[in-house]
């Protein structure tokens, strides 16, 4: 039985402590966006496929007049998720940039523009990443996931500034801005 993508962040996510639809965003806001998003209209379909498939189980939970459902893993569930997590198969490596898909398509000035945007939007992710307190837990991959973002962000940082120094120093840039 595959996995979706966002079921795995799901299960996952169900498997740190029972969890609400609510609560599973608030927590990949936080943690997982950063490399793997989901959106609520992602989420909230998932967590009515999962449930079908057995792989978790919803309680209701009302809250101050609201319903809730929180959910928790079946055995099933952790079957599932712990088959993915011992897979072999070639991990699926994606970048999804919307400052590189905007950088493609620009032109003139607002190349250098969307290079200054994207430098400082990596400058802002190393702040956002330092003030996460990581787990303490040892056998916890989280800590070493946040370090690889900090050290990314910086990197990517890093590489922006330079491209913007290129760009600054290149001949056809200074021709195009004299026409």
């Amino acid at each position: 039985m595959e996995l979706s993508p966002t079921a795995r962040v799901i299960l996952g996510m169900i498997r740190m402590g029972k969890r609400t639809g609510y609560e599973i965003k608030q927590l990949v806001d936080v943690s997982t966006r950063f490399f793997w998003a989901a959106s609520y209209g992602q989420i909230y379909p998932e967590l009515r496929r999962l449930e079908e498939r057995g792989l978790i189980k919803g309680q209701h939970q009302p809250s101050g007049g609201r319903s809730r459902t929180e959910y928790s893993l079946t055995p099933a569930g952790e079957r599932a998720l712990q088959k993915w997590l011992d897979s072999d198969r070639e991990l699926t490596w994606e970048l999804r940039d919307e400052g590189l898909l905007k950088l493609f398509f620009s032109t003139g000035p607002e190349v250098a523009q969307t290079i200054q945007s994207i430098r400082a939007g990596h400058e802002r992710g190393v702040e956002r990443l330092r003030e996460i307190d990581p787990p303490t837990d040892p056998d916890c991959g989280a800590p070493i996931t946040l370090e690889f973002g900090i050290a990314f962000n910086e990197w990517a940082a890093q590489w922006w500034a330079d491209a913007e120094r290129r760009l600054a120093r290149s001949p056809d840039r200074h021709a195009a801005a004299g026409a």
